[in-house]
């Protein structure tokens, strides 16, 4: 049992590992801010302009509730498709959100400054260098 803890250990405590649950929580946390700021600030904007326009109260009802009185014998079955809607408009924004940290986040990096040239080497002898040196010994010999 203990060495099973041990790799236990050394899995969470690698870098990726600790990294990817830091991102799990932050991101977590900016999809509430981005569904509040859908929800709270751009809906209301949206049902001004349209006049009081509210996608979660769309939906398809396919069997109406029941009543008995203030009883409800069997509730209102229906397809929400408003609410899918929100959803959908939702995941947009925080998407589109995302895309615009992350590039920001890229501009912020620092450049890799480009690696100094390596002096070319010096470039050997031409072929009738090579041939001339090769007649010059042929010659001494």
């Amino acid at each position: 049992m203990g060495k099973f803890m041990q790799e236990f250990k050394e899995f969470a405590m690698k870098g990726n590992v600790m990294d990817m649950a830091v991102g799990v929580v932050i991101g977590g946390a900016f999809g509430k801010i981005v569904s509040s700021l859908v929800s709270d600030i751009i809906m209301p904007l949206i049902g001004a302009i349209t006049g009081g326009l509210n996608f979660t109260d769309w939906k398809w009802v396919i069997r109406e509730a029941v009543m008995e009185g203030e009883n409800v014998v069997k509730p209102e079955l229906c397809l929400t498709w408003g609410n899918f809607l929100q959803v959908v408009f939702d995941f947009i924004i925080i998407a589109f959100s995302i895309f615009l940290v992350i590039k920001g986040i890229n501009k912020l990096k620092r450049q890799p400054e480009p690696e100094p040239e390596t002096p070319a080497a010096p470039a050997g002898p031409t072929q009738e260098e090579l041939l001339a040196e090769i007649r010059d010994l042929l010659k001494n010999k």
